[in-house]
């Protein structure tokens, strides 16, 4: 196995592939980390390349151009495990808007994040090639012209089997992004976690699309498989027919009380029997945590979740099969304090270990089958 010479060239923000379990650190601008290496029994002496966040020696972490978690600004395809991708749209609002500006305000508070996970035992940035790819073009005021350039823009990164991390914008957006989904891997498993259930029947033909019905729409329009669907979290002055009405469309909804009362282990252990090993989008509706921990969101609803219950319920998904996520609904303007945008950042980068978890699982897999 050639190990990287110190003449190799080493593309912009690019540092080495470490073979797991070898530790290694971060990727530190005009550092000469080794560019390349090869995962023998993986990737069959393959060399690759990795993307993975920079930071630069004696450079405070406030300083320079935001992007999530210091990832590098890149606009490709290649040599990519997930991209950061921001969609800065809220025409779908039904009450405050302003969530449009929610991707620059979740990059700004993530400037503390590392890709180390002591809590894991993982350093994502070993295991995943990941780039801020920048925000969708989307079309304010057009919520059908935007939903078709979403999914359009979106249909590359899955049929790469590239996963998007998705900055929002409000909630509205999930349907481009699951839509852009099933062309590639067929009606997909939704694990939904949020104070509404957004599966509302449109009031009217002409008006049929916004924040609160979107999830109505993949369940009638297949593209959403609510036979191993679950929704988290519902509360708040629903009507009182609502949550059977949701649940006779196939999904599995438990309310706030219920997921109070089975607490973050029994609940995964039920998403995870829900939803097995199908291909599952993810979406985080910041409004899922109380109003204490996330004002800052058009729709808050009282008697919510702690951020500490969250991110343990996000730790006990590993193993799903996520193949895209969003985090939507984070309204910066009403929250002087910035600590929504900042639970927000600590949400994503959860997720984000948990594929470098599944990485990791899938690398000693092959690894132990070769080996045998």
């Amino acid at each position: 196995m050639r190990s990287a010479k110190k003449d190799d060239a080493v593309p912009p923000y690019h540092s080495s592939l470490i073979k797991p379990p070898q530790p290694t650190g971060f990727a530190m601008a005009g550092s000469r980390l080794p560019a390349v290496i090869r995962l023998r029994h993986y990737y069959h002496s393959e060399v690759l390349f990795m993307y993975r966040p920079v930071f630069e020696r004696g450079k405070p972490a406030f300083a320079g151009i935001r992007t999530f978690m210091h990832l590098p600004h890149v606009q490709t395809l290649d040599q990519v495990d997930y991209a950061v991708i921001g969609n800065p749209f809220d025409t779908g609002a039904s009450f405050a808007i302003g969530t449009r500006f929610g991707p620059s305000a979740i990059r700004d508070m993530s400037q503390r994040i590392r890709p180390t996970n002591p809590a894991q035992g993982i350093d994502s940035s070993e295991y995943l090639s990941g780039i801020d790819y920048g925000d969708l073009t989307v079309h304010p005021g057009y919520i059908e012209q935007s939903y078709e350039a979403i999914e359009e823009q979106l249909q590359p990164f899955y049929e790469r089997g590239i996963v998007p991390i998705i900055l929002g914008g409000d909630h509205s957006i999930s349907y481009p992004h699951i839509r852009a989904a099933s062309r590639t891997y067929g009606p997909i498993s939704l694990v939904h976690f949020d104070s509404h259930s957004d599966a509302w029947k449109p009031i009217e033909e002409s008006r049929q699309f916004s924040h609160g019905s979107m999830f109505w729409h993949g369940a009638q329009e297949g593209w959403i498989d609510t036979s191993s669907s679950i929704q988290m979290g519902m509360r708040g002055c629903s009507s009182l027919t609502h949550y059977e009405e949701t649940r006779a469309l196939g999904f599995d909804l438990l309310t706030t009380d219920q997921v109070k009362k089975l607490g973050p282990e029994a609940l995964c252990s039920h998403i995870k029997e829900r939803v097995g090993s199908k291909p599952v989008f993810l979406t985080f509706d910041i409004d899922f945590l109380d109003p204490v921990f996330a004002p800052g969101t058009g729709t808050p609803e009282v008697g919510g979740f702690t951020t500490y219950e969250a991110i343990q319920m996000i730790r006990g998904l590993a193993g799903l099969n996520i193949i895209g996520f969003d985090l939507v609904e984070v309204l910066p303007d009403r929250d002087p304090t910035r600590v929504t945008a900042l639970n927000a950042a600590q949400v994503v980068y959860e997720v984000i270990t948990l594929l470098a978890l599944n990485k990791r699982s899938a690398l000693e897999r092959a690894t132990a089958v070769v080996e045998a």
